[in-house]
């Protein structure tokens, strides 16, 4: 290993202090190229080191080696860049020298010299300048006696230090104000390079101030106050008055310098001001002055600088004109337009021609323009006007230009002066008259329309009467009606009027269908059209009788248990269908109660037995004749009667309990019989089969067994059987015919012999049919001959056998009549 000495010098051009190396460390490759080491068999031609250094005031370095005289020379650099190259072989044995190197430890402190400082700067002195070097130096040697300065504050200062050098400079782009701050602290921190001290790494600092007093130079201007600056000259203003003074200071606060104004152009000869207190003055008079408005230059200045200043000067003349608004013809206050409705929003009204003039000058000129009447449907333009403009009303509001709401709009078109003392102002009638078109869809009174309707109502009869409306007018407004949907079938609409009615064959049955709905639709001319939905509601009429059922004829009761009958009424709603029951007469009498909404029939509480009901009449047979009623309670109410056989007996075996219950379905009862019969046979078989084989094993001849037959014993009477006899009756008419009892029925035992019952009438002819157009008649029935079971009724109602059944019912009357006379007792 080879260690050369030698010398090396920084040169730096015209700079007020010494450039410096950077003392990048040991083995830094990169520096002052302190202590560096090379290999002897290093190439010739190697870059071995950068030499790198810098200059306080920032002027540019070079670099060059220096040789003691006579020795060889090892190296080159480059002059600019600082690059040395080996240029000579390195021979370790040809040359040695030995430096040892003592290591200082860090234990001093950096100390600042010539203290205070304290710098006088010119506050034109140019930015990036170097104004002055602070020292500090530290007694420790190698890294820990190197020192770095700092800046505290390093934003928020205007000034910069070279971190080596410690040269004070302005910073880039910065520059001094006198008459801004005219002295500024600047604090500036030393630091040594550290060092191990007792194990440690320690490092040391210092801190001094730098008072910078700026100091002032006469290089600012002066400078104009209460800028901008107007000015006015009226009518009646005199030559020769000032019109304004502009006032102006020296910048150099420090010594201000005396100042001169002038005026530099824009006068034309007009106006002139004073050399020192900057009045301006008019020099002609007002009707001499060419323009309405003055701009001067005016210029202040001082020994050595100076600056301008705009001066406007407006002529103002007497305001003794209004704005007039003029047509294509002259003056005019009235302007008219005809328009259709609804034009396209931002159209302009071309029709309308209109201008509007202030023949004043300059702010007596000035007027605002803005339209009186409905807002927002149309606005003017221009809002804000200078002497003269033309009149431009654009639509803004399309939807409000209705002719359905206006058939002519009227406005009022104002202009009025804005800055003048007398506000002068003018007005013009505007009148737009408009034009219809078909904008309007026709449209119902409402969305849906509920209407009810008697299910008796004739064909033809009017239900509603629905209602559209079109606001247009001609053709356009005229509303056609029409209707569709799946229940319209039944229904008609007049095409003007919208009177919903039904069709002249409809016949309504709330039994069948209460409930129509369909759509009705509005349509104009032009095929505009709306729709709205109907809904129908057919009210219930109380046209059915109520209907007893076909088992009513004769019932089976149990002493302590009720009969119950049963009517249907087919109307649809309450309380057309609602039955009650009554008994309209009873043979023998105050013998049944009957329950008026069940239709549940029992005898009185105090009837417990047979031998009190045979204590009431002699008829052994206990079968008492009831004439019931069933009534709605509709309005006017129909009523249906009916004559129900009642056989009276006491509890029996459950046999003859179900022979009874079956009184009315006696194929059901024989079926059960059948069916009982059958099981006993199969019994029977079985049990004979059993006892054929259990024979058959046994050897031994069992004994024959004797049967011993019971006395018999008729029961007591109870019940009359004669029902179950199955005969069919030849005519409707013979379920209805009561046979006379020959035996006395009467409490004084006076027998008297039942008379004949007469013939049966002849049916009535039928009714004569009304025509459709008739009013409908309500028909409340009498006491009527229901006894003939429901789908006879049906059948005689379909073959129109109405007579047949008054007939039946005359026929039941007379007998009752004739029997009760006979008894002495009047039961109706």
């Amino acid at each position: 290993m080879l260690f050369c000495g030698f010398c090396f010098v920084l040169i730096a051009v015209q700079a007020n202090y010494a450039p410096y190396f950077f003392d990048n460390g040991d083995r830094s490759t990169n520096g002052n190229m302190a202590l560096l080491s090379l290999s002897e068999d290093t190439p010739i031609g190697t870059h071995v080191y950068t030499l790198n250094g810098t200059d306080p005031e920032g002027d540019p370095v070079t670099y060059s080696l220096a040789y003691e005289a006579g020795s060889r020379h090892y190296f080159s650099v480059d002059k600019h860049l600082g690059n040395v190259t080996l240029i000579e072989e390195l021979d370790r044995e040809v040359s040695e020298k030995v430096r040892i190197l003592v290591t200082d430890a860090n234990d001093e402190s950096p100390e600042f010299i010539n203290t205070p400082y304290i710098v006088q700067v010119p506050e034109n002195t140019p930015s990036g300048s170097s104004i002055f070097k602070i020292e500090a130096v530290d007694r420790d040697t190698g890294s820990g006696g190197s020192i770095t300065y700092f800046l505290q504050n390093i934003h928020a200062n205007k000034f910069t230090i070279d971190r080596h050098s410690g040269v004070l400079r302005i910073k880039t782009g910065v520059a001094l104000d006198y008459e801004k701050s005219r002295t500024h602290f600047v604090i500036v921190v030393a630091k040594d390079g550290g060092g191990k001290l007792r194990g440690h790494n320690k490092m040391f600092s210092a801190t001094t101030t730098v008072t910078v007093n700026v100091e002032d130079v006469q290089d600012t201007p002066p400078m104009f106050i209460g800028t901008p600056y107007y000015g006015y000259v009226y009518e009646d203003t005199l030559a020769g008055s000032e019109v304004l003074t502009v006032v102006a200071l020296d910048g150099d606060r420090g010594k201000p310098n005396s100042i001169h104004y002038c005026i530099v152009n824009g006068s034309e000869s007009s106006f002139e001001i004073s050399n020192t207190t900057g009045a301006i003055s008019v020099i002609k008079s007002p009707n001499q002055l060419k323009k309405e408005v003055y701009e001067l230059k005016v210029q202040v200045c001082d020994i050595s600088v100076y600056a301008f200043a705009t001066v406007t000067i407006r002529v103002v003349d007497l305001n003794n004109h209004p704005p007039t608004f003029y047509g294509e013809n002259g003056p005019q206050n009235q302007f008219e337009l005809t328009m259709y409705e609804h034009p396209p929003e931002g159209e302009i009204l071309r029709g309308l021609k209109i201008t509007v003039n202030d023949s004043d000058q300059g702010a007596n000129a000035k007027f605002n323009l803005r339209l009186v009447g409905p807002g927002g449907i149309f606005r003017v333009v221009p809002q804000t006007v200078l002497n003269e403009a033309q009149v431009t009303i654009i639509v803004e509001n399309s939807a409000a230009i209705d002719y359905e709401k206006f058939k002519v709009l009227t406005f009022k078109l104002l202009a009025i002066e804005v800055n003048t003392p007398e506000k002068f102002s003018s007005t013009a009638d505007v009148g737009i008259r408009l034009l219809d078109t078909n904008d309007n869809v026709p449209k119902f009174s409402s969305d849906y329309y509920v209407a009810r309707i008697p299910e008796n109502s004739p064909g033809g009869s009017n239900v509603v009467a629905v209602t559209a409306t079109d606001p247009d007018s001609g053709l356009w407004g005229e509303v056609k009606y029409s209707i569709y949907g799946t229940g319209a079938d039944l229904f008609l609409i007049h095409p003007s009027t919208g009177i919903i009615y039904t069709q002249p064959w409809a016949t309504l049955d709330a039994e069948v269908n209460s409930k129509y709905n369909f759509y009705v639709k509005a349509e104009d001319t032009d095929g505009k059209y709306s729709l709205a939905e109907v809904f129908i509601t057919v009210l219930d009429v109380n046209d059915h009788s109520p209907e007893f059922n076909e088992n009513i004829q004769e019932k089976t009761m149990i002493i302590g248990s009720p009969v119950k009958i049963e009517a249907i009424d087919q109307d649809a709603e309450e309380p057309n269908n609602i039955v009650d029951y009554s008994i309209m007469q009873a043979d023998p009498a105050n013998v049944f109660d009957i329950d008026q909404s069940t239709g549940e029939i029992k005898l009185k509480s105090y009837i417990r037995s047979l031998d009190i009901i045979h204590n009431i009449t002699k008829n052994k047979d206990c079968i008492w004749s009831l004439v019931v009623q069933a009534k709605d309670r509709g309005s006017p109410s129909f009523s249906t009667t009916a004559v129900l056989k009642i056989d009276i007996t006491e509890e029996v075996r459950p046999m003859a309990a179900f022979l009874m219950q079956t009184k009315d379905n006696p194929m059901k009862a024989l079926g059960v019989l059948a069916g009982v019969m059958g099981i006993m046979v199969m019994i029977t078989v079985m049990i004979s089969t059993a006892m054929f084989w259990r024979n058959k094993r046994s050897n031994k001849i069992m004994p024959v067994r004797r049967i011993i037959k019971k006395r018999q014993t008729h029961p007591p009477r109870m019940v009359r059987m004669e029902w179950l006899k199955l005969r069919r009756p030849n005519s409707a008419a013979e379920k209805f015919i009561v046979k006379e009892d020959t035996r006395n029925e009467n409490s004084n035992n006076n027998a008297q012999a039942g008379a004949a019952l007469p013939p049966t009438p002849s049916p009535p002819p039928p009714p004569a049919l009304t025509s459709a157009a008739a009013a409908p008649t309500w028909h409340v029935p009498t006491v009527s001959g229901s006894l003939t079971p429901t789908f006879i009724n049906k059948q005689l109602k379909k073959k129109g056998l109405g007579g047949a059944h008054s007939a039946l019912v005359s026929e039941l009357k007379m007998k009752f009549e004739k029997r009760n006379t006979a008894l002495g007792d009047l039961h109706i």
